[in-house]
């Protein structure tokens, strides 16, 4: 009987934990998806291409998959959420064009990061009835656009900032 009532007693406090960590506000997942973008653009760690497409290099996480695509534009899917990568090749890593061109009033978030090789930034716009928040992460030429939830968003923004880091460093 004790040990059900302990077993009882910990199930109970797992749940409470467990739905309180998916029960962050927009705020706060907007700006924990702000803070590992910028964490993952400060790493230090080269994304190693993993992927080749039409023989160029590319970093794609392991839960992509790639539909479609050429050395500038690439379809990539994770079930029904569909990720778009544009590639400029004429832009360096450090342009600022996908940066000034994704300024919107309508931003919740659009923050810059730099350092000495590169430029990055994060944007995301809110959500809409059919698709979500609109994230876009990008780094020099290279943009990742994807429609997410809240919450699947700061794992994206983890994975597109590396993405973009990785195409656009490596290409």
């Amino acid at each position: 009987m004790k040990l059900l009532y302990k077993f009882s007693i910990i199930t109970i406090l797992f749940f409470v934990v467990l739905s309180g960590c998916n029960n962050l506000s927009e705020e706060e997942v907007v700006q924990e998806a702000r803070e590992k973008a910028m964490l993952t653009f400060k790493d230090e760690e080269k994304m190693e291409p993993n992927n080749e497409i039409n023989g160029v290099p590319i970093y794609i996480p392991d839960r992509l998959d790639i539909q479609s695509g050429d050395e500038n534009n690439l379809i990539l899917e994770d079930g029904d959420q569909t990720y778009i990568i544009f590639h400029n090749k004429i832009e360096n890593q450090k342009s600022t064009l996908n940066y000034k061109s994704a300024q919107t009033d309508e931003a919740i978030l659009i923050e810059a990061f730099e350092d000495a090789e590169k430029f990055g930034y994060i944007r995301i716009l809110p959500p809409n009835k059919e698709e979500g928040y609109e994230l876009q992460v990008g780094v020099g030429g290279t943009k990742i656009t994807t429609y997410t939830t809240k919450r699947q968003m700061i794992e994206d923004a983890k994975d597109m900032m590396k993405t973009a880091k990785g195409f656009a460093l490596n290409n």
